[in-house]
């Protein structure tokens, strides 16, 4: 009998059968399914199970949170159920059975604009410190602005245009590259056809209005003319281009011979799609950009710009959860391209202080309960510097009330910006910092409006938990769920004994954060446990903690070690890089050894994990709650491999 075989049946059982399956598989902390009547699934009953540690669903797959044991707990539930697992690439492409039309395309748009997230957010950040050395005049240099005043800092000014312009006129490049990476395509054909599309040959996308028609330059063909115009900084022309490219290689390897692949499908893929950029995808989808632009430019500027400011601010956040706020981020850089500013951005950055103002109010109303501040506290902040997840995840969505608190709080705040039309030169910047990309004659209001998004959400979340509105969970007088377990409880309660303090290293050179700013709702709603984890530096990795291996996952981007006092601890290498195959990684140890804080595990390939599109975050998560309910980290930030940095009281 197999040591999870009772609970393998139950989750059968609970999961709606065999029938209910159409694939399986798992990665280093959970089981994916993919289930052909999610309806079936009850998780009341499956929570129930002693080793399940939660349950989520996420692009179409129903998700089961087991712990380090999911091989073993895996291996009993094929003897079970008789069903062997697939690959997670299969299981994703199973899992588009559960997706309707639009969310599927709301998937491809979130691959496609993932990878390439991490240049808007600087590129935002250039723009929005260009915008205040350029657009704000300072009192105290005589009225004129910080590049009228300084030479340095007009050089500054000058250089960081070098970065922005890179980053957003040549944004097609960026799309291209993605859209052929996520399709399984060639990419640098991807990189090439947006260099076709940005091309310093071209008539510049911003010089096009300005120039008289007979003045644009043509490629003339005899029987025709094709007007050689740029399309920089446009989004849905490269999109088209791209999805363009990739399935015509797709369909050229079908059909050519491998012998003379190498020459003919990059020529029958790349030649077409160019000319066809040229001639109808980019035209179509400048029009098709364009049409977007002036709808929401109408709408704002509308009698009822006050209605389209409370609808998007407060359902923002909700798009968040279901991924549609990919194809705002779109929208977005099309207005920027077509205007010069938008109008949106804006209400995107009160939304994220909306739900960090939520957050705080539960901290205020939750105030002593040591272990929720391990995720409410980070989570506030994460939000104010414009990254929700933690936040709605972690606390808002737990507790509802404080998310429609925040929701409220963020369309009144967007209703009162847009009416004032309230501007932002560039995305990517969100939260309180996103003030430096808000035009200079608009931040008065914008910072009104940030005022809103903070107490608004605060006094919502108070009176509804007090008037019980919206709340089951929270009733006032009662025990939030997972009190700490402090050292005064351990003496009183003889079953609760404290047998000793366990210590944790860096395992990695890097930068060291809590494990609930980790962008996986796994981590950081601590579904596995608490830890921490960092961005590493460096490509060795080593024991985080003294004790000995126990488990070295197959794909070698996970080893499970437990402690001298019987923690068990998960070294998880970057996110989502079980289907990796282990190629990035390079295990020094064997199962059995004993590790201390010097000793090399594992080595890490950053640049080809990131080059996979995947996060290169290094967790170290303690698994059995029940052990060490709670660890506290001594320092954060930079750190250096074998540095301690917390410690966590074994019970």
């Amino acid at each position: 009998m197999g040591k999870y075989q009772k609970e393998a049946q139950d989750l059968l059982e609970f999961i709606g059968g065999k029938d209910n399956i159409a694939a399986v598989s798992h990665c280093a902390t959970r089981m994916r399914f993919v289930l052909n009547d999610p309806s079936k699934a009850d998780e009341d009953k499956i929570d129930d199970i002693p080793v399940v540690k939660g349950m989520f669903t996420n692009a179409g797959q129903f998700q089961v949170i087991i712990g380090n044991d999911v091989p073993v707990f895996f291996n009993d539930f094929s003897a079970v159920s008789g069903i062997s697992g697939v690959s997670k690439d299969a299981g994703k492409e199973a899992a588009k059975q559960n997706l309707n039309v639009v969310q599927r395309a709301v998937s491809v748009l979130a691959e496609v604009f993932a990878p390439i997230i991490p240049a808007i957010i600087i590129g935002g950040l250039i723009l929005g410190f260009r915008n205040l050395m350029d657009g704000v005049p300072i009192g105290a240099f005589g009225g004129q602005t910080i590049i009228e005043h300084s030479q340095f800092w007009a050089g500054v000014h000058s250089f960081l245009w070098l970065i922005g312009e890179a980053i957003f006129h040549f944004l097609p490049v960026g799309i291209t590259w993605s859209i052929a990476k996520k399709m399984g395509t060639t990419q640098i054909l991807g990189i090439v056809l947006g260099i076709t599309l940005v091309s310093p040959q071209l008539l510049n996308a911003y010089g096009v209005a300005s120039t008289a028609a007979a003045d644009i330059p043509v490629w003339d063909f005899g029987f025709a003319q094709v007007q050689m115009i740029g399309y920089q900084a446009q989004v849905i022309p490269a999109m088209l281009a791209g999805f363009m490219l990739a399935y015509l290689e797709i369909f050229f390897r079908k059909y050519v011979p491998q012998s003379i692949s190498m020459i003919f499908v990059p020529f029958l893929s790349l030649v077409p799609t160019v000319l066809a950029a040229h001639v109808i995808l980019g035209p179509v989808g400048w029009a098709i950009g364009s049409q977007i632009t002036n709808v929401v430019s109408t709408a704002i500027d509308s009698n009822f710009s006050w209605l389209f400011g409370i609808i998007y601010g407060t359902f923002y956040a909700p798009l968040v959860i279901t991924g549609l706020h990919h194809l705002m981020l779109t929208i977005d850089l099309q207005m920027v391209a077509d205007l010069g500013y938008t109008t949106l951005w804006p209400m995107v950055a009160l939304s994220n202080i909306a739900q960090g103002s939520a957050v705080l109010a539960v901290v205020y109303l939750h105030r002593g309960n040591k272990r929720e501040e391990q995720v409410s506290i980070p989570s506030t902040i994460s939000a104010y510097l414009g990254v929700t997840e933690p936040a709605m995840f972690g606390i808002n969505l737990k507790f509802l009330y404080p998310f429609v608190a925040a929701m409220i709080g963020s369309g009144i705040a967007g209703c009162y910006i847009t009416v004032m039309n309230v501007k932002a030169i560039g995305v990517g910047i969100g939260g309180l910092p996103a003030l430096i990309s808000i035009q200079s004659g608009s931040k008065i209001n914008f910072g009104i409006g940030m005022a809103i998004a903070i107490v608004v959400p605060i006094i919502l979340t108070i009176f509804f938990r007090q008037r019980g509105i919206l709340n089951k969970l929270d009733p006032v007088g009662g025990k939030v769920d997972a009190p700490t377990i402090n050292e005064e409880e351990a003496v009183s309660n003889p079953e609760v004994t404290q047998v000793g303090t366990e210590s944790f290293y860096a395992p990695v050179n890097g930068s060291c954060i809590p494990i609930t700013e980790v962008p996986d709702p796994v981590f950081s709603q601590k579904m596995m446990g608490d830890g921490f984890a960092i961005k590493p530096t460096d490509t060795h990795v080593y024991a985080p903690v003294e004790g000995k291996v126990t488990n070295i996952f197959n794909t070698k981007h996970a080893i499970g070690i437990t402690s001298s006092l019987g923690i068990e601890v998960l070294i998880h290498m970057g996110l989502d890089t079980v289907e990796l195959a282990g190629k990035p990684f390079d295990v020094k140890v064997s199962e059995g050894d004993s590790v201390t804080a010097d000793t090399l595990i594992a080595t890490m390939d950053l640049d080809a994990v990131a080059s996979a599109g995947k996060q290169t975050d290094i967790i170290v998560a303690l698994t059995n709650v029940d052990k060490a309910p709670l660890m506290t980290l001594s320092k954060t930030n930079t750190v250096a491999h074998s540095e301690l940095i917390g410690e966590a009281d074994v019970l």
